[in-house]
């Protein structure tokens, strides 16, 4: 029986993220091949473990899959200024980006809001660590009333944001900001990011404050919520809400104006890396759903040609 047909993939990057990516899709392949795991460090650990679990490996980057001539995908694992070098050389080349970094070049894709909207572009923006973990929730409160303001805060293990993370924060708190609006609904987003030094390392916690723009039914945003929760959890199995969502208000200069305060927390799935590292689970669990969506059509496209011929 021949071998179903699947995308060739390959990882750019050889650190932690990539190396995550790299189990969940030797573990889950799904409609991918990984076909290359490439960096720039001949000594790089992310290099050496790949090529013990027979994964074809580069120490020539981005070069090594532009040569191999075959990839059909790169989930770009390297940095913000990294991918806006890597990019264009990749859209020429006809190869599709699906980008782990905040340079946020293509469409932003949140599996869980719009993951079919872009399947088409030729680089996908996944945002950040904590846009893929709190605009879902935002979406969901937008989606019952409109949202004048929402506000989020990502605090995260110390040991778990490497130099990539660290060197990021500016982007970060930008792309995640303008996401609460462009794809959460917000008319204004705010993001913050904390590095949290506790040891034992904390799991990834999320803190979402929404001012809603007037009255709305708690009870239909409670609904929608939890709605969305169960749809992040289909790919990021430790994505769990804190409790139930805290209805409040505020004093405004116009007055009385209600509130919404949602508590997230996401575990990750020790694919890799250790289950505390929710931040970077979110990320590579996220790129894992988006690439098998554009296999999924890229292929089903595929057949129905060969059909018709």
């Amino acid at each position: 029986m021949e071998n179903p047909p699947r995308l060739k993939a390959a990882i750019l990057g050889t650190g932690n993220i990539g190396s995550d990516l790299m189990f969940k899709l030797l573990r889950r392949p799904g409609l991918l091949e990984l076909a290359l795991f490439a960096g720039i460090d001949p000594r790089s650990e992310g290099i050496a473990r790949a090529r013990a679990l027979g994964v074809p490996v580069s120490d020539r980057g981005l070069d090594a899959i532009l040569e191999a001539g075959d990839i059909d995908l790169v989930f770009d694992a390297t940095s913000a200024k990294a991918h806006v070098r890597h990019a264009p050389a990749l859209a020429q080349a006809g190869i599709v980006a699906i980008d782990l970094t905040p340079a946020a070049l293509g469409p932003a894709v949140v599996p869980s809001v719009n993951l079919r909207a872009h399947l088409g572009a030729s680089n996908l923006n996944l945002i950040t660590c904590g846009g893929q973990a709190t605009l879902p929730l935002v979406q969901a409160v937008s989606q019952v009333t409109p949202v004048a303001y929402a506000e989020i805060v990502s605090t995260i293990a110390s040991v778990s944001a490497g130099p990539g993370t660290r060197q990021n924060i500016d982007e970060f708190t930008f792309t995640t900001g303008r996401g609460l609006e462009t794809i959460g609904g917000a008319a204004t987003g705010k993001a913050l990011i904390i590095l949290n030094p506790a040891n034992p390392p904390i799991l990834m916690r999320n803190t979402v404050y929404v001012i809603p723009a007037g009255d709305f039914d708690r009870e239909a945003v409670q609904r929608s919520v939890e709605q969305r929760v169960a749809e992040v959890r289909s790919y990021v199995p430790g994505y769990a809400l804190k409790g139930d969502p805290v209805f409040d208000s505020i004093q405004t200069a116009e007055g009385t104006r209600p509130t919404i305060t949602l508590l997230l927390e996401v575990q990750g799935a020790g694919d890799f890396l250790p289950s505390y590292a929710g931040n970077l689970d979110i990320m590579t669990a996220s790129a894992w759903r988006v690439a098998q969506a554009i296999a999924e059509e890229r292929l089903c496209a595929s057949a129905v040609a060969a059909a018709k011929s």
